[in-house]
């Protein structure tokens, strides 16, 4: 009985999920209500604040999946990188561009730092991507590619340089014009790193 009841909980939080992806994807955050997630989701209101205390801890929950998502799918693409360095500027790029998605930059460049607040936002961005980044540069400088330096400090200078690039693009007239133009000062910085 225990585990029907586990699986049904399991089930309703992914339903809820994945429908108030869609929407706040589609729409923003703002412009969707509780309702309209638990109608879509088929589930009850007292569903959705049996799994999450209020619209905004759901909009985290999404928050959280989509970043680990991005995370997973940029480290798919600087798996096969010949080293390092370019792994970091593989990596780079694809951040770009999944940002470029219009589902993933509303989610996470422009309503996530609304709705969690800058200090909120940042924790999930670095819980996600930040470890990624410094075991890269961990293992680029044991092999000699990545010049010694501070990697925490490094760490962080090149997420925030990544995210505020991302950022920029999002916010362009030509975004196109503009991620190459980030994409070329991003290359100049790492090129800066090697040893």
């Amino acid at each position: 009985m225990k585990n029907k009841h586990v699986e049904r909980s399991r089930v309703t939080r992914e339903r809820l999920l994945t429908h108030a992806r869609a929407l706040f994807a589609d729409r923003g955050y703002a412009a969707v209500g509780t309702e309209e997630i638990v109608r879509a989701a088929g589930v009850t209101r007292g569903a959705l604040y049996h799994q999450f205390k209020d619209k905004a801890a759901l909009f985290e929950a999404v928050v959280e999946t989509v970043e680990g998502e991005t995370t997973a799918a940029i480290a798919a693409r600087a798996a096969d990188a010949p080293d390092q360095l370019q792994a970091l500027r593989a990596g780079g790029r694809a951040f770009l561009a999944i940002c470029a998605d219009p589902k993933v930059e509303r989610i996470l460049m422009l309503d996530a730092p609304a709705v969690l607040g800058s200090e909120r936002w940042r924790e999930i961005r670095n819980e996600h991507g930040l470890g990624l980044v410094t075991a890269v540069l961990e293992a680029g400088m044991q092999a000699g590619v990545i010049a010694p330096q501070p990697v925490t400090a490094l760490a962080h200078l090149l997420l925030g340089a990544l995210h505020e690039g991302a950022l920029l693009v999002v916010r362009a007239a030509d975004a196109d014009a503009t991620r190459a133009d980030v994409e070329a000062v991003i290359d100049r910085l790492l090129d800066g790193l090697a040893a």
